[in-house]
């Protein structure tokens, strides 16, 4: 254990973070993405839901600042301008937690599965609502 560590986050989790340089994207993800089909790095968080790990993952991880949607979320089939309950708590969260709020842009469902394939790692929670899935743009962790 680690003192100010959220114990959501594992020590596996933790190093694929620390490795991620600038740019490089993380993808949490709910129950039913296809995680295997799309990158060789997945982590899984049993019993955890995907707005636990976005919480949990944004104490450590800096948005990028120099990316226009450092934040994405996947668009309803069929209702593009529909807003899911997921998406509206994910924004909620960037917006008390992450170093550089960003408002979350959505992004068609297959191009979502092709972004996914170029993350650096995706990790799967226990999520079981529809759309829970959300694209992280890793940030500059600033000079202290």
């Amino acid at each position: 254990m680690l003192i100010g560590i959220p114990v959501v986050l594992t020590p596996d989790l933790l190093r694929h973070l620390s490795a991620m340089g600038h740019g490089d994207e993380l993808i949490i993800v709910d129950v039913n993405f296809p995680a295997e089909a799309c990158a060789d790095r997945v982590e899984r968080l049993a019993g955890v839901t995907a707005s636990e790990a976005l919480t949990a993952i944004l104490s450590v991880l800096p948005l990028d600042s120099y990316d226009d949607a450092p934040a994405r979320t996947m668009q309803v089939v069929d209702d593009p301008d529909e807003i899911p309950d997921t998406r509206v708590e994910f924004q909620r969260i960037i917006d008390k937690r992450a170093d550089n709020p960003a408002i979350i842009q959505a992004v068609e469902r297959f191009e979502f599965y092709e972004q996914a394939k170029r993350a650096y790692c995706i990790v799967q929670t226990a999520e079981r609502r529809l759309y829970g899935n959300i694209i992280l743009k890793k940030g500059v962790v600033a000079p202290s």
